[in-house]
């Protein structure tokens, strides 16, 4: 019987990334709102691509816009790989 817990997160159709710096400098750089929506995030956000977002919706100015964009993107994303976790189960 093959242990199933050694491969699970191998499955994931969302690619990695290799980091450069110091993670926790960047994430201690980001604006108190983008690090409060971060805090409660389902999944791991770089805080390189959370502030490009953020920037992009203009969060500055209307953080309510930059917090449903974020989620959107969020929620597709967990559709998105969870089909293949769906299948997992079937295993």
């Amino acid at each position: 019987m093959t242990d199933r817990r050694k491969n699970r997160n191998l499955r994931s159709r969302i690619k990695r990334r290799q980091r450069t710096g110091s993670p926790m400098q960047a994430y201690d750089a980001l604006p108190a709102e983008l690090r409060l929506w971060l805090a409660s995030a389902c999944l791991p956000w770089s805080p390189a691509s959370a502030l490009r977002i953020w920037h992009k919706v203009g969060g500055a100015h209307s953080p309510d816009d930059a917090y449903s964009r974020l989620n959107a993107i969020e929620q597709s994303m967990l559709q998105r790989d969870g089909r293949v976790w769906d299948m997992a189960r079937r295993v």
